[in-house]
């Protein structure tokens, strides 16, 4: 893995941030704090910059800039505190999807083998009814692509107008339910490693998002702090405050790192070959990203003190973000649980190949 930015991708950064700075935000400290989906501001940038191309294959008219770019998106969305109209279309693009336009994700909050949580699949004639509720990123979405367990995990495509669904959009983050709603064989989108390759680039994607709304709220508490005066000093200069930032600092710089490797892991090689371990990185780098995004925005709201809980200074928006997002793509508790019981697996194989 290369350390050195690569040009391209700085320019790339540089075009996205500064596009994305002048979207105007939702002042407001209770409700959403984002317009996500495909009705979002966020959407125009991405549009006009087309940000699909970057990594599309060449040889289907894309730059082939690989997942690297499309975390380096995730990320400047995460900490321009945008929503995130990006993730669904990528993965929709994953799994060759033919509408990836107007195309929701649900639930993915529980890694598969679990499926998504709260959401049943019992057996019909030609097909399955879906039952329960899920997490949307789109409630405004034709169609949502919903993660489900039937004899194995399936990515299904459900229409918005199809018998049963609902949407609860005074929720934050929004919900689809679905009250024994039809699927038929035809509506399966994505099983086995086609499913495993998508998600695990859908992670890297989420964790990049995340690391992003952890640097966002961290700027704004390091701007705040070094410009507040208290006790004849600036409140940086303070150890009860500069000792936490500096703690998110090498946090952010921590799960970066986790989170490119993650990304050139799969562009360089394919996800179940060496290094070994390789299959996990994702999950882990995901489960690592939502805990510092917990953690370092925590740490900035507290250092910024009461304002960090007004319109003054915008990071309820990260704070907000934050707790939603964090567990969108699964509860980092069991992410890590995924991830020990992997590589304890894989090592009781090695010994076993060892002992042969």
């Amino acid at each position: 893995m290369d350390l050195a930015p690569d040009p391209i991708f700085l320019q790339v950064r540089e075009a996205l941030r500064s596009a994305l700075a002048a979207i105007p935000v939702r002042p407001g400290v209770h409700g959403a704090p984002v317009t996500d989906g495909g009705a979002g501001p966020a959407r125009t940038v991405l549009d006009q910059l087309d940000a699909a191309a970057f990594e599309r294959p060449a040889d289907a008219g894309g730059l082939g800039l690989g997942l690297t770019a499309g975390a380096l998106v995730s990320e400047e969305l995460g900490r321009a505190a945008c929503g995130n109209p990006y993730r669904a279309e990528a993965l929709a693009a994953d799994v060759s999807w033919p509408h990836p336009e107007g195309v929701g994700l649900a639930g993915l909050e529980a890694p598969p083998p679990s499926g998504a949580r709260g959401v049943s699949a019992t057996a019909r004639a030609g097909g399955w009814e879906l039952t329960g509720t899920a997490t949307v990123d789109d409630a405004a979405a034709a169609v949502f692509l919903v993660a489900v367990v039937f004899a194995e995990p399936a990515l299904v495509a459900v229409p918005r107008t199809a018998p049963g669904v609902s949407v609860l959009t005074t929720l934050f983050p929004p919900a689809v339910r679905f009250e024994a709603t039809p699927i038929a064989s035809t509506e399966v989108v994505a099983t086995g490693d086609t499913l495993a390759d998508a998600l695990a680039r859908a992670r890297v994607r989420q964790a990049a998002y995340l690391l992003g709304i952890a640097e966002g709220a961290h700027r704004i508490a390091l701007d705040y702090t070094g410009s507040r005066r208290q006790f004849g000093s600036r409140l940086r200069d303070l150890p009860a405050v500069s000792f936490p930032l500096a703690r998110g600092l090498v946090a952010l710089r921590a799960t970066r790192a986790s989170v490119y490797r993650a990304a050139w892991l799969i562009d360089t090689e394919p996800i179940d070959t060496e290094p070994a371990g390789a299959g996990t990185e994702p999950i882990a780098a995901l489960a690592m990203a939502a805990e510092t995004a917990r953690d370092v925005v925590r740490l900035s709201m507290q250092s910024c003190g009461v304002r960090a809980m007004t319109a003054e200074l915008g990071l309820h928006r990260y704070f907000r973000l934050a707790a939603a997002e964090s567990a969108r793509y699964g509860d980092p508790a069991a992410l890590w649980r995924v991830v020990g019981a992997e590589r304890l697996r894989a090592a009781a194989a090695e010994r076993e190949l060892v002992a042969v």
